[in-house]
């Protein structure tokens, strides 16, 4: 009877795993339930590019209130659960005198192909390059948030860019996935991994970290390893009081945004 049990307590478990890694993609890129983007808002204007294997990813720019007014853009990667065109007009509404950009990621429509952490880091710096080239700014800050941040660290690994401002971010997404999973052997099952904390460990690059105190989705532990081994942290937040998905409500995080730009462009060293 004791060896019945522990078989299916056994068959039990290999199900449980199987399921989970079978799961994964659409559990950290639920991009089926992402509604479809509504409208472009005033001023704004749909881009696009072809990725070497073909995919098309499609974006939003939105030029500044006053033209001219920054020789700075900022180039945006929103969460797992976004779109191009709500992450392009929340960073406009926080920063309307620079230029904004930001794409669908592959698998969320309307960009095509399907979502992976390894397909996001190679399509970032094609849209660093697209940005780049489209804008001419003098300095270029990305802001990545919650599985963004993962992204943009990744494409200051692998590109010269003027800042980060990271949001609700994480050392790595195994790290967090054992939190949330320690029961399972997360570093043999996950296939999508975002390293940041390996990204930034050595690197230059003025970082900015703003972070939710009562973070449910990313462990607070999470963000502080990160912020203990980011190589260049020129400034550190924690908005008091909020939660993964509530942050941005604060009263205090778009004077913290703002300061964290600042912050970034004032350890940028000069082009």
């Amino acid at each position: 009877m004791l060896l019945k049990i522990a078989i299916a307590i056994l068959l039990l478990y290999c199900a449980m795993a199987a399921a989970l890694f079978f799961a994964q993609t659409s559990i950290i890129f639920p991009s089926r339930l992402v509604p479809p983007a509504g409208p472009l808002p005033p001023g704004a204007e749909r881009i696009e590019l072809r990725a070497p294997d073909g995919v098309r990813l499609e974006g939003v720019l939105i030029q500044p209130v006053r033209p001219g007014a920054s020789n700075t853009a900022i180039l945006g990667f929103a969460g797992n659960a976004s779109n191009a065109a709500g992450i392009a007009e929340f960073l406009h509404s926080l920063y309307p005198e620079h230029p904004v950009i930001a794409f669908h990621y592959r698998g969320y429509a309307p960009s095509g192909g399907r979502p992976s952490a390894a397909a996001l880091l190679e399509d970032a710096p094609l849209l660093l390059d697209l940005a780049r080239e489209r804008l001419r700014p003098e300095k270029l800050v990305v802001v990545g948030i919650s599985l963004g941040s993962g992204v943009a660290a990744g494409l200051a690994a692998r590109r010269p860019v003027d800042g980060l401002i990271l949001v609700t971010p994480f050392d790595s997404l195994k790290a967090v996935a054992s939190e949330q999973f320690p029961w399972l052997p997360v570093p043999l099952l996950l296939r999508h991994d975002l390293a940041s904390d390996d990204y930034l460990r050595n690197s230059s690059v003025p970082v900015a970290i703003v972070a939710a105190e009562r973070d449910e989705v990313i462990p607070p532990r999470r963000t502080d390893a990160l912020r203990r081994v980011v190589g260049n942290l020129v400034f550190s937040t924690t908005i008091p009081g909020t939660q993964h998905n509530d942050i941005a409500y604060h009263p205090h995080f778009k004077p913290q945004m703002r300061r964290a730009l600042e912050a970034v462009m004032a350890g940028a060293p000069p082009k």
